[in-house]
C-alpha cells in the first residue's frame, strides 16, 4: 500500500481535486452547492460517485473525505474477491461485484490488479463437508459456479499445504471458485477517483463532516469543517463509522463496529498461487504481487474505534496458519494493522434510504466490503440518482429490521472474509 506522502504526491500529480470546490467558494453564494454529496472516499463512497456521473449523469457531486482518499478500511483488508455467499439476496449483490470485477481496469484506464486465481474454502470436519454442500448446491441454483475438491485435489491445486492426517484439523476437502480471487485494494480506490474526478466529480480531501441540515423531514446541507454545503442529496459511506453519521442526523442504525486485524509477511517468491480460507481453524492466507503472505482471521468480539486489536486474534490465526502450511513456521511477520468494520445483526449490510428524504446510508458490510465494492457503487448511486432502491440493493433496506425479513449470514458465509 503507498505510504501516506505518496498518496499525496499522486493527489497533486494526478487529480485536480479542488477545481469546482475553489470556484465555488469564490462565488457570491456562500455556500457552495451540489446535487449529491458522497460523505467517505473510500473504495465505495467513490465508486458511488463514478457511476452516478457515469450511469445518472449527475457531475454537480462532492466526495468529501476527513481524512485522504483510501486511507479507511480501503487501505485496511485483505483484497479477497468472491461470491460463494448462500442466500440468494447476498449472491446477487456479490455476484454482480464478481461481473464488474474483470472489466474494472479497462473502464477505468486504472491497472487494479484484478487476479482470478481462484478462492478455496477448507473443509476439516464432517459438519464443513455438510455447509460446503448445502451452499455448492445452492450456489449452482443462484448460477454462481463452484467445485468440490477432495483432499488430493486440493494438494494438487495447492501444492505446499499440509494434508497429512495426523493433524488437528485434517484437510477432508475443499470448494473451489475459479473465477474468484484478489485486487489492489488501494489501487481500487486511486481509479475510481481518477475516473470520477475526470467525469467532473469534485473530491475533497481533509474535509470532516460535522453535522447534517435537516429541516422539515428533508436533507438541506452538510456542515463540514470547511464551512458548509447546500445539497439535497446525501450518501453516506464511511464503513467503521456510519452510527456516528447516523447519530448527527438523529438517526439509529442497528450496527455494531469492531476491529478486524489482518497481517503481512516479509516479501517471498511466488509460493502461494490460490486464496485459502479455512473456517474451523479460522485463518485465510493470499500472496500479495509483492510478494507479501496476506494473512487474517476474525473480528475482535468488543466494540472500538481504534484502528489495532487484540493479540490473541493474531497469535490465534497463526497457529492456525503453521498448522496449515509447516512451511511458513520461520516466516518473518512485517506489519499488522486493524480495520473498523460495521456489523449488521443479520451479517449482511444496509443500502437504504432513511425516514429523511434525500438521506442515504450504505454501510455494515462487515467483512464483505472490499469485494462487494463495484457492485456496492454500482447499486447504490441507482439508489440516490433515483430515489429508488436498484432490485439487487432493495433486500437490504433498513425496513427489514422491522419486517423480519432478515438475510442471514453470520454462519451460512462459510468464513467472514
Amino acid at each position: 500500500m503507498p505510504s501516506r506522502y505518496s498518496i499525496f504526491s499522486l493527489a497533486r500529480n494526478a487529480l485536480s481535486y479542488h477545481r469546482n470546490w475553489e470556484r465555488n467558494w469564490r462565488s457570491p453564494d456562500p455556500k457552495p452547492s451540489y446535487d449529491a454529496v458522497i460523505v467517505g472516499g473510500g473504495g465505495h463512497g467513490l465508486a458511488t460517485a463514478y457511476y452516478l456521473a457515469k450511469e445518472h449523469k449527475l457531475t454537480n457531486i462532492a466526495v468529501l473525505e476527513k481524512g485522504w482518499l483510501g486511507g479507511g478500511n480501503t487501505g485496511r483488508n485483505t483484497t479477497i474477491v468472491r461470491a460463494n455467499y448462500l442466500q440468494d439476496e447476498s449472491t446477487g449483490i456479490y455476484a454482480h461485484a464478481l461481473n464488474l470485477w474483470p472489466g474494472i481496469s479497462k473502464e477505468l484506464n486504472y491497472n487494479v490488479m484484478f487476479s482470478p486465481r481462484g478462492v478455496m474454502h477448507m473443509a476439516h470436519t464432517e459438519g464443513d463437508l455438510k455447509e460446503i454442500a448445502r451452499r455448492h448446491n445452492a450456489n449452482r441454483l443462484q448460477g454462481v459456479t463452484l467445485e468440490f475438491l477432495t483432499r488430493e485435489q486440493v494438494k494438487e491445486f495447492c501444492p505446499i499445504i499440509n494434508i497429512s492426517p495426523n493433524v488437528r484439523y485434517p484437510v477432508l476437502g475443499a470448494s473451489l471458485q475459479r473465477n474468484a480471487g484478489v485486487a489492489r485494494h488501494d489501487a481500487v480506490a486511486w481509479g475510481y477517483a481518477r475516473g470520477a474526478d475526470a467525469r467532473g466529480v469534485d473530491i475533497i480531501q481533509n474535509c470532516e463532516v460535522t453535522g447534517f441540515d435537516i429541516q422539515d423531514g428533508e436533507i438541506k446541507g452538510v456542515r463540514t469543517t470547511r464551512g458548509d454545503i447546500t445539497t439535497s442529496k446525501v450518501g453516506c459511506v464511511t464503513a467503521g463509522h456510519s452510527t456516528v453519521l447516523a447519530d448527527m442526523a438523529g438517526l439509529r442504525l442497528p450496527i455494531e463496529s469492531h476491529p478486524l486485524q489482518a497481517l503481512v509477511s516479509e516479501p517471498l517468491k511466488p509460493i502461494m498461487n490460490t486464496v485459502l480460507m479455512s473456517n474451523t481453524v479460522h485463518v485465510y492466507l493470499s500472496q500479495s504481487d509483492k510478494g507479501e503472505l496476506v494473512i487474517g482471521a476474525g473480528a475482535d468480539l468488543y466494540n472500538s474505534y481504534a484502528q489495532r486489536g487484540a493479540f490473541n486474534v493474531i497469535e490465534h490465526q497463526m497457529g492456525a496458519l503453521t498448522e496449515l502450511f509447516p512451511i511458513f513456521s520461520r516466516i518473518r511477520m512485517m506489519r499488522s494493522w486493524g480495520g473498523i468494520v460495521d456489523i449488521c445483526p443479520d451479517a449482511s449490510p444496509l443500502l437504504t434510504k432513511t425516514p429523511i428524504k434525500g438521506l442515504y446510508f450504505n454501510c455494515g458490510w462487515g467483512t464483505g466490503g472490499f469485494k462487494a465494492t463495484p457492485g456496492s457503487g454500482h447499486v447504490f448511486a441507482h439508489t440516490i440518482a433515483k430515489d429508488d432502491p436498484h432490485p439487487i440493493a432493495a433486500p437490504f433496506s433498513l425496513s427489514r429490521f422491522s419486517s423480519g425479513r432478515l438475510i442471514d449470514e453470520n454462519i451460512a458465509a462459510a468464513v467472514a472474509h
